[in-house]
């Protein structure tokens, strides 16, 4: 049983509109990718996850704070006696650890994700202690990616690579027995914790003037060269067809997420929308969508609660 899906962030949604409206330097770029990469990593263990909820209950994407200190947890499976916590890494290539130090095979040094994991556990464990909560945990990192290889690795770390899950999954129910009505109150009081957004984004400089005009298409972030008033448009580049309506409506959503304390008026999603919709389109898709505040010049649009 699923209590809390995963879902994409804030911030990974800002970038994906960023990365289509303007140029990323190779550091924000690296970045982006490194958490779109992630995210799909993420989204492929909970198929397997999907696949052994059977007497288990699953918390995605935890957001968590312990002593002023934040920290994530990408899952955590709750059992009848013990809690799973999983930190999924979509690593690939070839690596091999020296000691407590990992490398690529041309011997660039990366970051030992058990460090990662050590530290989450122990701040988890910390604020289940002061919860009064006392039950076993078990932490692993999984490399999702059947294209990661580890050498040197010893045989009692906390590791699950990909060939490994079915096996493991399949043990894990074997060793489970059905949950019980406090398994999931202590489900449900760790979501209670669980903080919304987290405080530390990275996202690079951007303002309204900057960024690039107009509607794209959300299968090859094309952007569209014509736009009539007709009931559905046509991609130029992918062939993939949208409703006008509903492109404008997803349009406007980007706006918002880009801008959350600029106004919304006609004339500006005229401009955002790089006027290929005639303002009379916009005028009714606001009305019928967003609520309307003001009058005249302070005429504008607000979400509804």
């Amino acid at each position: 049983m699923t209590m809390k899906h995963r879902h994409v962030s804030s911030e990974l949604k800002i970038l994906r509109s960023l990365h289509t409206r303007m140029k990323f330097h190779s550091k924000e770029e690296h970045y982006f990718m490194s958490l779109e990469k992630g995210y799909k990593g993420e989204q492929q263990f909970d198929k397997w996850l999907n696949l052994h909820t059977k007497d288990m209950i699953v918390l995605n994407d935890l957001l968590l704070e312990h002593n002023n200190t934040i920290f994530q947890i990408d899952s955590l499976v709750i059992t009848s006696n013990t809690l799973y916590l999983f930190e999924i890494k979509n690593y690939e290539g070839d690596f091999y650890m020296k000691g407590d130090r990992w490398y690529s095979l041309s011997n660039t040094e990366i970051k030992n994700p058990l460090f990662q994991l050590q530290r989450t556990e122990s701040l988890f464990r910390r604020l289940l202690e002061e919860l009064h909560i006392s039950s076993p945990i078990e932490a692993y990192v999984v490399f999702i990616s059947p294209e990661f290889q580890l050498y040197q690795t010893p045989l009692n770390l906390p590791i699950i690579f990909s060939t490994q899950l079915k096996r493991f999954f399949n043990q894990l129910q074997r060793n489970s027995s059905p949950l019980k009505e406090i398994n999931e109150k202590l489900a449900k009081q760790i979501l209670t914790l669980h903080l919304p957004e987290s405080p530390y984004t990275r996202l690079p400089k951007y303002d309204f003037p900057s960024l690039k005009k107009g509607i794209y298409c959300p299968t090859c972030q094309s952007f569209y060269t014509a736009f009539s008033n007709k009931k559905t448009i046509q991609c130029n580049h992918c062939s993939n067809s949208e409703n006008s309506h509903a492109a404008l409506k997803r349009t406007i959503e980007e706006f918002i997420l880009l801008f959350p304390k600029k106004k919304i008026t006609t004339n500006i999603i005229y401009e955002w929308s790089n006027k290929m919709i005639s303002k009379k389109t916009i005028r009714k898709i606001l009305s019928i969508n967003y609520e309307h505040k003001g009058h005249s010049s302070s005429s504008h649009y607000v979400k509804p609660k």
